[in-house]
């Protein structure tokens, strides 16, 4: 189907205007970075939870996945249900769902009602990302590879505010407030998409047919990569609270660390991108995870403040990898690029979730040395597993 290099085309015939969906994008990118921020503001609670309800490294990464896990898993059902529903509905809903499980967590209902919250909110950021990612898709069409950067640069942006954010919040105030706060900035956000979203449902792009069997077999291995990357950067984030702590680092000083390992990573979307396009999707993916997998060794060796300046290069690559798979989802979709973008997404969040635990019970098994190691090692593990995506990007590239 082509389409205009100004206004994409939906199947209908209809286009987007241009001011609608810069409205649209505003409104993805606020939504995206708010729930980015509330999923890795989750982060700076671990040392207090684990102090608060006496959990072990496992059990407190298994009720992060409370959140994590239901936010994953839900993402295609969801994406389902509200297909027919207009995106500011969709993102306001999302959005005061996630707010409604945070003002739930603050309330003094005990470790049931902490764990009930976070799959409330889990429910709520579900609907955000395929809903936001193919608000930005069907707005902009054809052009949509550099909105879509601006989406993913958003979410990036969330991470490094929020977290540094309650951080420095828990430094002067209880858990449970700085909670209700956080469930306040989703309203807040929620009565903003009123004004930004657009009040019309989304209407789906015609599908654009990629070639089967090569295009099938590539994504199933551009998923696995994903769902290791998200792995490596989820369990080394379980340790980085602790690992600063035992450094002599306070609050304060982990939501820096936080912050700074995030801003790498906003900036590793651009770096990423750059090295993408003279190495290609393999070179660059091998150079970053190879990169990962040392810098966070050298995290385990250095004193706190040389470790604090290694983070921000640690993020370029722990982070800037997962841009270079998100922006081959397309090219190597069956057809259903939405549908290829929940499936994506569900696989490296319910990886996010799962690999914790993981890691949680080698360290409680070990130490928290071998945690990290562990998850050094999967990022080390990606560098030969890419070199088999390797024939189906030629072969799609060679169809289009």
């Amino acid at each position: 189907m082509a389409a205009s290099t100004d206004l994409p085309v939906t199947f209908d015939g209809e286009r987007t205007p241009q001011a609608p969906r810069s409205r649209n994008l505003l409104a993805a990118c606020f939504t995206h970075a708010l729930h980015d921020g509330y999923t890795d503001g989750l982060y700076a609670f671990l040392p207090v939870w684990q102090a608060q309800f006496g959990l072990s490294y496992a059990a407190l990464a298994l009720v992060r996945a409370l959140y994590y896990g239901t936010m994953g898993g839900l993402q295609i059902p969801a994406d389902r249900a509200l297909r027919g529903v207009s995106a500011r509905s969709a993102l306001i809903l999302a959005t005061v769902i996630a707010a409604m499980g945070f003002l739930i967590m603050a309330l003094p209902l005990g470790f049931a009602g902490l764990c009930v919250g976070l799959v409330v909110a889990g429910v709520g950021s579900s609907i955000q990302h395929p809903r936001g990612s193919m608000l930005v898709t069907d707005s902009y069409g054809d052009a949509s590879r550099r909105p879509l950067g601006m989406y993913n640069f958003s979410g990036d942006l969330g991470k490094a505010i929020v977290p540094a954010l309650v951080a420095v919040t828990l430094s002067v105030l209880a858990w449970r407030p700085v909670l209700g706060l956080m469930a306040l900035l989703g309203i807040v956000v929620a009565l903003g998409l009123r004004s930004w979203a657009p009040k019309t449902p989304v209407i789906a792009r015609a599908k654009v047919k990629t070639q089967r069997g090569h295009g099938r077999g590539g994504f199933g291995i551009l998923t696995t990569i994903g769902a290791l990357d998200t792995a490596t950067r989820m369990g080394y984030l379980l340790f980085l609270p602790f690992l600063i702590h035992a450094k002599g680092g306070n609050s304060p000083t982990v939501g820096v660390a936080l912050a700074l390992l995030f801003i790498g990573g906003a900036l590793g979307k651009a770096t990423c991108g750059w090295l993408g396009e003279r190495l290609g999707v393999v070179g660059s993916v091998i150079v970053t995870e190879v990169a990962t997998a040392a810098l966070m060794a050298a995290t385990l060796l250095t004193p706190l403040t040389p470790t604090i300046i290694v983070l921000p290069l640690l993020g370029v690559v722990l982070n800037g990898t997962s841009s270079v798979l998100y922006g081959t989802v397309p090219e190597l979709s069956d057809g259903d690029t939405g549908r290829a973008f929940a499936v994506f997404y569900t696989s490296v969040v319910v990886s996010g979730g799962a690999a914790p635990i993981l890691y949680g019970a080698i360290a409680d098994h070990s130490n928290q040395t071998t945690g990290i190691l562990a998850s050094a090692a999967t990022a080390a593990l990606i560098a030969p597993l890419v070199m088999l995506l390797k024939p189906h990007l030629r072969a799609t590239a060679s169809t289009t």
